[in-house]
Order: C-alpha cells, then sequence, then structure tokens
C-alpha cells in the first residue's frame, strides 16, 4: 500500500470515527466504498477489525442507555446468520466484490433514507439482526437495518445499542472468516497500524456527541454513502 493510499485511508477511517461515535452511524458506509476503490482486499476484514476498538468505546461510554431486550434479540438473530454472510463472501468472485460492495452500500442508504417511522418490536429486532448478519459478515456494511430499528429513539439510546451489537457481531465474523480461509493477518495489521487515526476520531465525537444535529448528520452520512457506493459499482 502506497503511502498516498495509507494517507486517504486514514483520514477516512478518522472522519468516520467521528462521525459513528457522534450520530452512531456511518463508520461502514464511509469506510468500505473507500476501502474497496483503494483496495478491495481489505474487504470484509479491515473494516470490521477497524470497528471493534471504535464500539467498544461508544458502548462504554453510553452504556447507560443501552436497550437490553433489543440488543439481544437483534444480537441472537445476527450471530444466526453470520454463516449466511460467509456463504455469500465465498458465493461473489473476487472481480465482483466492488460491485458487490457498491450495491448494498447504496442499496442500505436508500433504504434508510426512504424508510418511514415506525416502533420497533420483537419481528422488527429479529429482522435487523438477520440482514446485518449476513451484509455485515460479507461486505462489512451492516448499520442501515439497525439504525432503521433505532432511528426514531434517543441518540444515546441509538449509540450505545447499535454499538454494543456490533461490537458481537463483528468478533464473531471476523472468527468465522479467519476459521475458513477468508481472513488474513495483513488485513488486522492495517486495522492496528491506523488505530491512531480511528481513537482520533472517537475521541473527537466526545465533544461533540451530544450537540451534534443528528438528523443532518444522518442525511450527510447516506448522501456520502451513495455516492461512493456508485462510484465503486462503476469502477470509476
Amino acid at each position: 500500500m502506497s503511502a498516498d493510499t495509507l494517507a486517504v485511508l486514514a483520514l477516512t477511517v478518522a472522519v468516520a470515527a467521528f462521525v459513528q461515535g457522534g450520530s452512531g452511524l456511518g463508520f461502514a458506509l464511509i469506510v468500505a466504498p473507500v476501502a474497496g476503490i483503494l483496495d478491495p482486499g481489505l474487504l470484509p476484514v479491515f473494516v470490521l477489525a477497524s470497528m471493534i476498538p471504535l464500539n467498544l468505546y461508544v458502548a462504554w461510554r453510553e452504556r447507560a442507555s443501552l436497550d437490553l431486550r433489543g440488543a439481544g434479540w437483534i444480537t441472537a438473530a445476527r450471530l444466526a446468520a453470520t454463516p449466511g454472510g460467509l456463504a455469500l463472501l465465498w458465493m461473489i468472485p473476487d472481480r465482483s466484490l466492488g460491485l458487490f460492495v457498491g450495491g448494498a452500500t447504496v442499496l442500505a442508504a436508500v433504504v434508510s433514507l426512504a424508510a418511514p417511522a415506525f416502533t420497533p418490536g420483537r419481528a422488527a429486532y429479529l429482522g435487523a439482526g438477520a440482514v446485518t448478519g449476513l451484509t455485515e459478515t460479507a461486505t462489512g456494511v451492516g448499520g442501515p437495518p439497525l439504525a432503521l430499528v433505532y432511528q426514531h429513539r434517543p441518540p444515546a439510546e441509538l449509540r450505545s445499542t447499535v454499538a454494543a451489537c456490533f461490537l458481537v457481531g463483528e468478533v464473531a465474523s471476523l472468527a468465522l472468516l479467519f476459521a475458513t480461509g477468508k481472513g488474513h493477518p495483513a488485513d488486522l495489521g492495517w486495522a492496528m497500524a491506523l488505530a491512531p487515526a480511528i481513537a482520533l476520531g472517537a475521541w473527537s465525537s466526545r465533544l461533540v456527541h451530544d450537540r451534534l444535529n443528528a438528523s443532518r448528520m444522518r442525511v450527510f452520512v447516506l448522501g456520502f454513502a451513495l455516492v461512493s457506493g456508485l462510484v465503486l459499482m462503476l469502477g470509476l
């Protein structure tokens, strides 16, 4: 990886960590398409590994607002669907991974923007967990289904619960990817090398997370995801 590529990736993960630390959404939507453009081989392990310290920090920071009931149902479905995500990854040819990640990113952003308000119940939790298990294991992108479930809940509840669900799911996905040969130690190395950039973004988010306009930040993240996902799909 060239110095320029590393610099772009470092800036991207720092911004993404700031956005997710503040709004509860956005890290994978920002990082996955950029990483796919720079080096498709980074997906999905680099994105999953990079999110672990970020989500650990956010879940701990706002642990008092955690929705344990919702997180339990989501996590159960997410873990059950993880092997399906691995199967998807095995089925997708390497040359088509960028197209798949771009398409998943665009679809997730469109659904997030268009979905109406609703009150989540057990079915919504299970559905969001299952879809997240499939898409996050295969592509690294899994946030929109969880954001849809919690988009009309208090921001602290969204941030803490989404972070906790991600944390468990990311560890499970990485374990399965490495156990089946789809994960490579070099990808963990890049995540570790960029840990300072992630820490900077996460730390900065604590200064503003109570003052951010969550709705505007959400529109920005989803707009960025649409554009970058289209670029990845078109191979520009």
